[in-house]
């Protein structure tokens, strides 16, 4: 989605969380919203999501497979940043991610190995795996005992949020955390908020009214864009560099 009579804009990847689909992309209201203040929006699911369900057995799903969602959807933000960069009519110097729930920790993994994201905005990022596994509502009560096995949980390690965050290479980092929210458990929301890099800003949300202000008053994606638009556009970026080298 672009917006009308800019060139080459910034670009700000959108990444909602596990089910969420493709349904809000396609929606017109949505689709002006994220471009009408000149930004580029670029939208897609996770792995095990969506459309991308398919060909797998009913039993296996995003939490059942959760290291392969999380690693294949991580290399998936970056394959979208390589397509982008084809494009030649996005500023790829200027690119941002704005990210919720599983999409938030992924965001995070993806950013601890990626520099070309260069703000991130993450809301409410499923982390510390052995607590939630343990005690968030969202697992099924009939699936829990496997997700809370060692085995399990030993390949879900290589890819915990807690341990990623420190590693964050975007310029700038919003972390939210809408407390009320109770699919990731409080105990684990205070080790991802402790994790958080000391330069990251830090939101939370204490009620759901407080929340839906942000989003009703459409100053939700304000902090995201004006942290792209002081950044260095790559034309101003390359003239410095030339400069420097003469």
């Amino acid at each position: 989605m672009k917006p009308k009579g800019i060139t080459k804009p910034p670009v700000i990847l959108y990444l909602y969380g596990y089910p969420a689909d493709t349904d809000r992309f396609k929606d017109e209201d949505f689709q002006k919203a994220v471009t009408k203040d000149g930004f580029a929006a670029v939208g897609f699911v996770s792995a095990l999501t969506g459309h991308r369900y398919h060909d797998r057995p009913m039993r296996e799903w995003f939490l059942s497979e959760l290291q392969e969602c999380l690693a294949t959807s991580a290399h998936d933000v970056q394959m979208v940043l390589d397509y982008l960069a084809t494009r030649h009519d996005l500023d790829m110097s200027r690119v941002g991610m704005f990210a919720q729930g599983s999409g938030a920790s992924i965001a995070i993994l993806t950013s601890a190995v990626d520099a070309r994201i260069k703000i991130l905005d993450a809301i409410d990022p499923w982390g510390d795996w052995p607590t939630w596994m343990a005690t968030s509502p969202f697992v099924p009560e009939d699936e829990r005992a496997e997700y809370v096995k060692p085995e399990f949980l030993r390949k879900a390690a290589t890819l915990e949020p807690i341990d990623w965050l420190p590693k964050i290479q975007a310029q700038s980092f919003r972390l939210r955390d809408a407390i009320f929210d109770l699919n990731t458990p409080k105990a684990a929301k205070e080790k991802l908020r402790a994790a958080a890099p000391h330069s990251a800003t830090v939101v939370i949300y204490r009620t759901p009214e407080e929340f839906n202000a942000v989003v009703r008053d459409k100053s939700d994606l304000e902090w995201i864009q004006n942290q792209l638009r002081v950044l260095p556009d790559a034309g101003a970026t390359n003239l410095a560099r030339g400069k420097d080298e003469h």
